[in-house]
Order: C-alpha cells, then sequence, then structure tokens
C-alpha cells in the first residue's frame, strides 16, 4: 500500500536542546565550542542558483560573502574541519581550501553545505552546518548505536555540524541506476530496502522518502552489494502517524516496493525483518549505558506535538496490544517503550512467531 505525503505535517517546529540532552553531549564528547555559528553564514552578500550535470536545478544556492567577511568565515570553517575530522590543530589549515558554501532553503533543516578541498591533491569532502534541534540530535546519535554505521557530529549552542555521509542518493539511483542492475542485484537491494523499512519503524525514524537516504555500492570480490542508509534524522520520533515511520508508505519508494514484491517470497521478507529485529535488539543489548541516558534524556524531553504523541501511541497499542503504550506521555517515552519490546522478545525466543505477527502492519 502506498501513501502520499499528506501524511506528513507541512512544517515541523525546531525543539531546543534540554539540559539532560546537552549534559548528554557533554559526557560523550558531541559538544564542542566551534569558531562560526548557522546564523554567522546567513550574512552572505549574494547567490546563484546549483545545477546538476543535466542542468536541473538542484534546490541549493552557492553563496558569497564580502571580501571583509569572507578571510574570517574560510579560516572558521578550516577550524570547524580540523575539529570535526583532525585533531583541531591549525597545522593542516595551509592545505585547505574552502572551495564552496551552499545553501539549501528546501525543507526543515535549511542547511549550509561545505565543500573543504585538500589542494596538494584536490580530494575533497563536505561537512553540513545547521540550526541545532534536539529531535534531530536524537536521531543522529540512535543511527550512531542502532544502525551498522557510525556518525560524526558536533553540537554547539544553536549550531548542529554533521559529516558528510557518501552515497548516491535514492530518487537519483532509482531513476538512473536501478534499471541497468541485474537480476541477482535487484534481488540483494530488495533484502536491504526490506531491513531498512524495518530498522527506520523500531527506532521511529520517519520521512525516508527516496531523497533522504543514499545507497551505496560496495564490491565483494566478483559482485556488488548494496547497502542503504539515512542522511535525513529531521523526522526522529515527530509524526502521529505511525505510517511515516515505514519508507514503504511513500510514493517516492514505489519503485522499491514494487521490487520487492517482484524479486522476495514473503517468507524471505519475514526472514529479513527477523534479522533486521534481532540485529537491533543485539544493538541495544550492546549500548550499555549510553543509550539508557540518551533513552533517559529523551523520554522527559519534549520534541513533539501533544496531539502526535496521542495519535502514535494508540497506533502502536493497537499493533502490539501492550497497553504501557496508552500510559506515555512524550515521544520519548514511546521509543522507549518500543525498544525495549524489541529486546524483550528477542531475549525470549519462545516469542518469535508473536513478533512476527505483532511487527507486520497490515
Amino acid at each position: 500500500m502506498m501513501e502520499d505525503e499528506k501524511m506528513m505535517s507541512k512544517k515541523k517546529p525546531t525543539y531546543p536542546v534540554s539540559g539532560k540532552l546537552d549534559a548528554y553531549l557533554e559526557e560523550y564528547n558531541r559538544k564542542i565550542e566551534i569558531p562560526i555559528f548557522y546564523e554567522d553564514l546567513l550574512r552572505f552578500a549574494g547567490s546563484v542558483a546549483v545545477y546538476d550535470a543535466e542542468g536541473e536545478d538542484t534546490l541549493w544556492v552557492r553563496v558569497y560573502y564580502s571580501d571583509s567577511e569572507r578571510e574570517e568565515i574560510d579560516l572558521s570553517l578550516k577550524k570547524v574541519y580540523s575539529i570535526l575530522h583532525s585533531d583541531g590543530s591549525d597545522r593542516i589549515f595551509q592545505y585547505l581550501n574552502v572551495d564552496a558554501v551552499d545553501y539549501c532553503t528546501f525543507g526543515n533543516s535549511k542547511p549550509f553545505r561545505i565543500k573543504v578541498r585538500n589542494i596538494l591533491n584536490d580530494n575533497f569532502t563536505y561537512f553540513y552546518i545547521k540550526k541545532t534541534d534536539a529531535s534531530r540530535i536524537y536521531g543522529l546519535e540512535l543511527e550512531h548505536m542502532l544502525s551498522p554505521y557510525n556518525l560524526n557530529f558536533l553540537v554547539h549552542k544553536d549550531t548542529l555540524i554533521e559529516e558528510h555521509i557518501a552515497g548516491i542518493p535514492g530518487d537519483v539511483f532509482i531513476k538512473d541506476m536501478l534499471p541497468n542492475c541485474t537480476e541477482s542485484e535487484k534481488s540483494q537491494l530488495a533484502k536491504e530496502f526490506v531491513k531498512f523499512n524495518e530498522r527506520c519503524m523500531i527506532r521511529l525514524l520517519g520521512d525516508m522518502r527516496s531523497y533522504n537516504y543514499v545507497i551505496m555500492p560496495v564490491h565483494d570480490f566478483d559482485h556488488v552489494v548494496y547497502k542503504i542508509r539515512a542522511i535525513d534524522f529531521d523526522q526522529q520520533s515527530f509524526e502521529g502517524k505511525l505510517k511515516v515511520y515505514f519508507p514503504q508508505f511513500f510514493k517516492e519508494n514505489f519503485v522499491m516496493v514494487e521490487m520487492v514484491q517482484k524479486k522476495l517470497l514473503q517468507d524471505s521478507v519475514d526472514q529479513y525483518k527477523i534479522e533486521e529485529r534481532s540485529i537491533v535488539a543485539k544493538r541495544i543489548l550492546s549500548s550499555g549505558n549510553r543509550l539508557k541516558k540518551l533513552r533517559n534524556a529523551c523520554k522527559t524531553d519534549i520534541i513533539s506535538k501533544e496531539e502526535n504523541v496521542n495519535l502514535l501511541k494508540e497506533q502502536i497499542y493497537e499493533l502490539v496490544l501492550d497497553k504501557d503504550f496508552r500510559q506515555c506521555n512524550t515521544m520519548g517515552e514511546i521509543l522507549d517503550l518500543a525498544l525495549n519490546f524489541v529486546r524483550r522478545n528477542y531475549e525470549n525466543v519462545s516469542m518469535r512467531q508473536i513478533i512476527e505477527k505483532k511487527f507486520d502492519v497490515q
């Protein structure tokens, strides 16, 4: 079943960092002083549109600054790069050049994308500067602990620095590359989409439309293995409709859903779901105090609207028939219960068949 984006809120508010979350960021070295703020980059003097190789508007604009500010901004951005990717010293500044500062007005986060190049070998990388949002921070941390991928990011007051996640944007891959994949590669992609779909649902990461995740081809001996990785964490535990947390229900992913239906038997789909739940449960068990502290901070935090909390807890109750969900007052409490549900049922092997029934959305 496919639905359109009407199930998404038109505008998601930005939520401040609470005292508990701030203490968590301090403890785990996510909070650090940086020499430039998001608001500083908004002082650009002008901009030009950025087009892709086919001449299509990317919805990004390349901004430029007055001569009086450019030197200071460049130096500050090099410092941020050094903090994010090196030891924070200025020894590497002489080898770095800030090639571009791009700004995106599309979506909620309105990020700046910084392109930094090593002038000795022309290798370059990106990082992003965004406004701090508590729900996005929870999303980044949960991705770091519960997905197969580590994430590097920093927070300082109202500014969030994120490393670039490399990969082919899902919408680009679906349009330009998927038609040329072999049947074997399509089967493997179908498997990965099932597991990605399950992982997003378990940790309540919403809005995984095709342009909010990337597909990464990994060459393994004589074949290519594809992995799917989220790149936008703006919709962590915000929306009230449960289907928002399933990538399969977005029309932008219809081709991927269709491929799953064609390439995989239902028994295989069920098995891949169980595999992913088991992997996430193992990560929950091995995460120790770090995940517990994050969940404790989230349980008392306000990262969504009251009506969204009430709707989501009722829809999850209808799915799993666990009355504890009806007692939740925050999105953090719902998330905490959902993760406990996955962990408990993984530990109780005799409950496997019940897990399958409870987590399957009709």
